[in-house]
C-alpha cells in the first residue's frame, strides 16, 4: 500500500478524494458549466505517489492543489498535491456522458509532498504557487474556493467514511497544462507569508 508522510509518520490512504470545479476561473478556463453541486470523484491508493510522471498512455496534465490529511474524521495534516490527469481522455467521456474515473484514477496520479501538521494555522490562509522551470503557472488562495474546506468535509462525510490517512483535494486553481518530461515543477504552500512546505519535483 502507498503512503503518505508527516512528521515522519507514514499514513496509507484508502483511497483520495477530488473536488473538481472548486475555483471560477477554472471552470472557465476548461469552458466547464458551473456545477449545481459538489464534483467529487475518488482516486485509489494505487495512485498515490512522491514521484511526478509526464505520460501514462497519453501525455499528463497537471492539477496543483491544496491537500488535507484526515484523521479520527477531521483534517490533521495539510500539504500540496498534483491532480494528473488524462485530459484528451477526460473530455472524450465527458463527452460521452460517462465517468471519468480512467483519466483520473490511474497509477501514480495523486502526487503528494510531505504533510505538515494544521496545529497552529489557519486553514483561511492557506494559499498555493506552482512555478514550472522558474516561470509561476498557477496560485490559489483558500478563499477563491466555491467550497471551503469545512464545507467540503462537512459534504463528504454525509456520505461516506473517511478513514485514518485518507486525502483530500481541494481542487484546482487556473492555470493547469500539459506536463512535459524534464520540467522542473516548484510548488509552495504558504499561510500567509509564512511558507509552510516547498518542493521540487523532477517530470520524468
Amino acid at each position: 500500500m502507498n503512503s503518505v508522510i508527516m512528521d515522519e509518520k507514514k499514513f496509507t490512504p484508502t483511497k483520495v478524494l477530488c473536488i473538481g470545479r472548486n475555483y471560477l476561473d477554472h471552470i472557465q478556463e476548461l469552458n466547464n458549466a458551473i456545477p449545481e453541486q459538489m464534483v467529487v470523484f475518488n482516486k485509489p491508493n494505487t495512485s498515490v505517489t512522491a514521484s511526478l510522471t509526464a505520460y501514462h498512455q497519453e501525455p499528463l496534465h497537471y492539477e496543483a492543489e491544496i491537500c488535507f490529511l484526515v484523521e479520527n474524521g477531521e483534517y490533521v495534516g495539510v500539504g500540496l498535491g498534483l491532480d494528473l490527469t488524462k485530459r484528451a481522455l477526460q473530455t472524450y467521456l465527458k463527452g460521452k456522458g460517462l465517468p471519468w474515473e480512467r483519466a483520473k484514477g490511474f497509477d501514480n496520479s495523486a502526487v503528494f509532498s510531505r504533510f505538515v501538521s494544521l496545529t497552529d494555522i489557519n486553514i483561511s490562509n492557506l494559499h498555493l504557487e506552482l512555478f514550472i522551470n522558474c516561470v509561476r503557472v498557477q496560485k490559489g488562495h483558500v478563499e477563491q474556493m466555491i467550497y471551503s474546506p469545512a464545507v467540503i468535509l462537512n459534504e463528504l462525510t454525509s456520505y461516506t467514511t473517511l478513514l485514518d490517512g485518507d486525502v483530500v483535494m481541494t481542487g484546482t486553481p487556473q492555470g493547469v497544462g500539459e506536463v512535459h518530461r524534464g520540467d522542473v515543477f516548484l510548488g509552495r504552500l504558504k499561510c500567509g507569508e509564512q511558507t509552510l512546505i516547498e518542493i521540487e519535483w523532477l517530470a520524468h
